[in-house]
């Protein structure tokens, strides 16, 4: 056996999937899905195959002509890998149909009760497959070097509906034929039922696969873009409102970086258990509800989704062991598009932020270097446990490094044509090295490429953002250390990214006074700005004052995205701190938990294990 993914059973000898058909039968009061999945391969093929599972009951594997039974066999479970599917084929095929049903503990998976959601009047489910998770949903090849094309049939309660990161076919009522060997009674044709059909006419990686169900409405903001969210009337407005200037951001992408394949960039703001910022899924852009910050400036995140339309969708590293070819790529790409919206002084912000994280986060791995390299060896480790800020910033210093080498001109034709020769192809570090060295002649000269890729921490030729605006907080905030809070003229024209960078820059250990004083001039503990509100409760923390334990309380209760909770449920427990800090973070965890996606709820797990 010769895996190609750390993070796959797929074997390098079985041909890869380049179809797959999907029907879905949803039963929310089970959390469960039903499914028959359709795997097509790239040649016909007899022998051994290996596909991916986790927490997957297989019932049937077939011939999809004679619906003759393969035989096949499940192995013990792996805890980061799940369990392979091992299936017998003695003759040769190009198609395989596989029927199966989810557990309601799929980590792909949230289903909300009605409760948990914004209108309380009807459930919700939506997914989240990366880096390793879709084969929580359907069996698969669970590595972005097998990418796919799809349709899908989700048969769901006929007072919901369903958008997909695909091209919407049509709704309508259920095929009696479609049920077959799927449910065993009559309830998929019940007049309670109704199909929607989508389809995926562009390979992609499977952990892009993506959906989600709910009483969903949508305004339209752009000729191909709409923004999809619960249909609450004040949701859907600020949203739209939020999100207006999406074209003007699509259009900047294509100026830089060439068409955008995908055809529709609609978005999907979720309900408040989504454990991510953004999600990049082409054609439907899935989105944390704390990005609608009443400013429009949601649409930098917007925009590193847009970005990856070209970086991560269309040019997909091979595994996540190069995972700094999608987010290191995006992070550039997206900082371009800032800076071509919004000005020098914003993108150099954006910048400043990065490189605050990127020295933080280098801190955080000073025990295992490893994860401070950009091509790293990921074999035996979960990717959800290393994730970090590391091949987003490294990554975007790596490029901003040869950009600055051979100058903007030359690197804009660089990157479009690097964007032409890798599109739909799912590629590594060295073919990334290959690429530039044979395009730039003599670039290993003048940059020690294997060091930016291979080595660890910080190259010494990074570069930490200049600009007067990131000078001028940078100043500031030092000058917090002598007692000086900055005057409101001085920060009148601020927004969340000027206040989210001045407090990153504030000393780690200051006083609860000064916590105090601070907020009671700018209410920073009362911003919806999430980053901003986050940033100050940490500060809040660190000076155990406690005056803002509830509203630390509030904040881990009502919104489920990792970037706030790690650094909140951390402060709480790492280091000195009391057992009464650790105490309050085990109760609201306890009490916050089944609102959490289950990637949300192992991280927290792990940060709290981590400090006991």
């Amino acid at each position: 056996m010769a895996p190609i993914d750390p993070h796959s059973f797929t074997d390098s000898t079985h041909p890869l999937t380049t179809h797959i058909s999907l029907t879905f039968y949803f039963d929310f009061p089970s959390s469960t899905i039903s499914s028959a999945t359709l795997l097509s391969f790239s040649t016909p093929y007899t022998g051994p195959l290996t596909l991916d599972t986790r927490s997957l009951s297989v019932s049937y594997v077939l011939d999809p002509l004679s619906l003759s039974p393969l035989p096949f066999s499940l192995s013990p479970t792996d805890p980061i890998l799940g369990q392979s599917l091992n299936i017998s084929i003695s003759k040769q095929t190009h198609q395989i149909l596989i029927l199966s049903k989810t557990s309601p503990s799929s980590s792909a998976l949230q289903w909300l009760s009605p409760t948990q959601t914004f209108n309380k009047n009807h459930p919700f489910l939506y997914t989240h497959c990366q880096p390793i998770h879709a084969r929580s949903i359907f069996p698969c090849q669970d590595t972005p070097v097998a990418r796919v094309k799809y349709t899908a049939k989700l048969n769901i309660p006929r007072e919901l509906s369903a958008v997909m990161a695909a091209r919407h076919v049509e709704r309508r009522d259920p095929i009696p034929s479609e049920a077959q060997g799927v449910c065993e009674d009559s309830v998929w044709c019940g007049d309670d039922r109704v199909v929607e059909e989508f389809v995926m006419e562009q390979p992609i990686p499977p952990y892009l696969f993506a959906f989600a169900i709910g009483e969903l409405g949508f305004r339209e903001v752009g000729p191909r873009t709409r923004v999809y969210a619960e249909a609450v009337p004040e949701v859907l407005d600020a949203a739209a409102t939020e999100f207006a200037g999406t074209e003007e951001i699509v259009m900047v992408g294509e100026r830089l970086f060439g068409p955008y394949e995908w055809e529709r960039f609609d978005l999907l703001v979720l309900p408040p258990s989504f454990p991510l910022g953004g999600m990049e899924n082409p054609r439907l852009v899935f989105l944390t509800p704390t990005v609608i910050k009443g400013d429009a400036s949601g649409s930098q995140v917007v925009a590193h989704e847009l970005a990856h339309g070209w970086t991560g969708n269309l040019i997909t590293n091979k595994n996540n062991e190069h995972f700094w070819l999608n987010e290191g790529f995006t992070t550039y790409a997206e900082r371009r598009i800032v800076e071509a919206v919004q000005g020098e002084d914003i993108a150099s912000l954006n910048i400043g932020i990065g490189w605050m994280g990127l020295v933080k986060d280098m801190e955080k791995f000073k025990d295992n270097m490893e994860f401070t390299k950009l091509k790293t060896s990921q074999a035996g480790v979960d990717p959800d446990d290393v994730y970090s800020v590391v091949p987003y910033e490294k990554g975007f210093q790596f490029l901003q490094r040869i950009e600055r080498q051979i100058g903007r001109p030359a690197f804009d034709d660089f990157l479009k044509k690097y964007i032409g020769t890798f599109k739909f192809q799912s590629i590594d570090t060295d073919m990334f090295l290959n690429f530039l060295k044979a395009n730039v002649p003599g670039i290993e000269n003048e940059i020690d490429l294997k060091l930016w890729t291979e080595g660890t921490g910080i190259p010494p030729d990074a570069m930490e953002p200049v600009s007067n605006l990131y000078s001028k907080i940078v100043s500031l905030a030092n000058e917090f250390k002598l007692g000086r809070i900055p005057r409101e003229d001085e920060v009148a024209d601020w927004k969340g990214q000027e206040w989210e960078l001045y407090l990153e820059n504030l000393p780690k250990s200051v006083e609860a006074s000064q916590v105090r004083a601070l907020d009671a001039l700018y209410h920073l503990s009362e911003s919806k700005n999430y980053e901003v509100k986050v940033a100050f409760l940490q500060l809040a923390i660190s000076a155990r004052c406690r005056d803002y334990y509830g509203v630390v309380e509030r904040t881990l209760k009502e919104v489920g995205r990792i970037l706030y909770l790690r650094p909140l449920y951390t402060a709480l427990v790492q280091g000195d701190r009391k057992e009464e800090d650790r105490a309050f973070a085990r109760r609201v965890f306890s009490e916050a938990c089944d609102s959490y996606h289950p990637i949300a709820q192992a991280v927290v797990e792990a940060t709290l294990a981590k400090n006991v």
